[in-house]
């Protein structure tokens, strides 16, 4: 036994620890093994999904992007970016400078106000009329203050000077119809704006869109709100027109070409600084 124990080499020989002393642990890069798992309740068994050929279908992913699209939405997102990439003259940029929220928000509270009849309450007001001359009685005709449509009708009026207050639509299409309207109210002194949406203002006279609206006359309940937001209006585009005259608009590029024109100046500037050091 003692020849045995000689030939064998003290590698092969397994050393158990002291008593009272705990073995090491594993290394960090050795996984302990893991504990044998209880059974669980079949109904809520979970399974590792495989989306090999012929297994599980892969998740939904969104198509937004393959879809094709309708040729009108096409052309309006084509005519948005291009907007964008040219260089837009002043006279159609202007357009862009839409009245603020607030102020939006009163001057549609008092066009509302001021709505033009639509067809049932004509039809309702001449069966009263009709029916009052067949009794024989007088009917007073008075002429409404409403809010007056149509861009040639507007055009008369801004010209003759009736025209208290224009609303003009951003998004006429095509623009050439509106485009000289801001430069003859301001000729004319007529206070004008500019407003987000001719469906918006298409909807004051029950029409599906408007390019313009005008205000010829207002109550005089309604005359201290109106002084207020025409001199509101008019500090933002009467008084600034000049100014808008001069503003051209467009030149935004695109992510990718703004990314490209940044790194081409931080090469340029580090060039300059390694210079200025020489």
């Amino acid at each position: 036994l003692s020849s045995a124990q000689s030939s064998t080499p003290r590698s092969c020989v397994a050393r158990m620890p002291p008593k009272g002393k705990k073995p090491a642990p594993a290394p960090a890069g050795v996984k302990p093994a893991a504990a044998a798992k209880s059974p669980s309740d079949p109904l809520f068994e979970k399974k590792a999904k495989t989306f090999g050929i012929g297994q599980s279908l892969p998740p939904r992913q969104p198509l937004n992007r393959y879809v094709k699209w309708p040729k009108y939405v096409r052309i309006q997102r084509a005519r948005r970016v291009l907007q964008k990439r040219l260089k837009v003259p002043p006279a159609i940029n202007q357009f862009n400078n839409t009245l603020d929220k607030n102020l939006a928000t009163s001057l549609f509270k008092i066009l509302l106000k001021y709505r033009p009849e639509d067809d049932a309450q004509k039809k309702e007001r001449l069966t009263a009329q009709a029916a009052a001359e067949a009794a024989g009685k007088e009917v007073e005709s008075k002429k409404p203050v409403v809010v007056k449509y149509g861009i040639n009708h507007i055009t008369y009026l801004v010209e003759q000077g009736k025209a208290q207050l224009v609303c003009i639509a951003h998004d006429v299409d095509p623009i050439e119809l509106v485009i000289w309207l801001p430069a003859l109210c301001r000729q004319m002194n007529v206070p004008y704006c500019i407003v987000k949406g001719k469906a918006r203002l298409g909807t004051v006279v029950h029409k599906k869109t408007a390019t313009a609206l005008a205000l010829t006359a207002i109550k005089n309940e309604d005359k201290m709100e109106f002084s207020k937001l025409v001199e509101a209006i008019k500090g933002s585009y009467n008084d600034r027109f000049e100014a808008s005259n001069r503003k051209w608009g467009g030149g935004i590029m695109g992510v990718k070409s703004q990314a490209k024109t940044k790194k081409k100046q931080r090469i340029i500037d580090a060039e300059l600084r390694a210079r200025e050091k020489v």
